[in-house]
């Protein structure tokens, strides 16, 4: 696979959450589910595109999608799976 083109690469399409509202796991748009853990290495490997990973202020890494202006595919917002 040839990441560096972006074409293959896959995305996030759906996201799991728990009682707080903290996304557990992810579908991929090859329909792969990843808990957050497999997800975030993932990301930070360059498989995945759309997001990237950043140390919160609590010294912990996160995934956040990147910064593109449209709320409307903000991890947040992703259909529940």
């Amino acid at each position: 696979m040839d990441f560096a083109s972006g074409n293959d690469r896959e995305s996030f399409v759906a996201v799991q959450k728990n009682g707080d509202g903290d996304i557990t796991a992810f579908k991929t748009s090859t329909g792969r589910v990843l808990n957050y853990e497999q997800a975030l290495a993932e990301v930070k490997s360059g498989a995945i595109q759309g997001v990237n990973a950043f140390k919160g202020r609590d010294g912990e890494t996160y995934i956040r999608g990147d910064a593109d202006g449209d709320p409307s595919n903000n991890l947040d917002n992703l259909p529940m799976f």
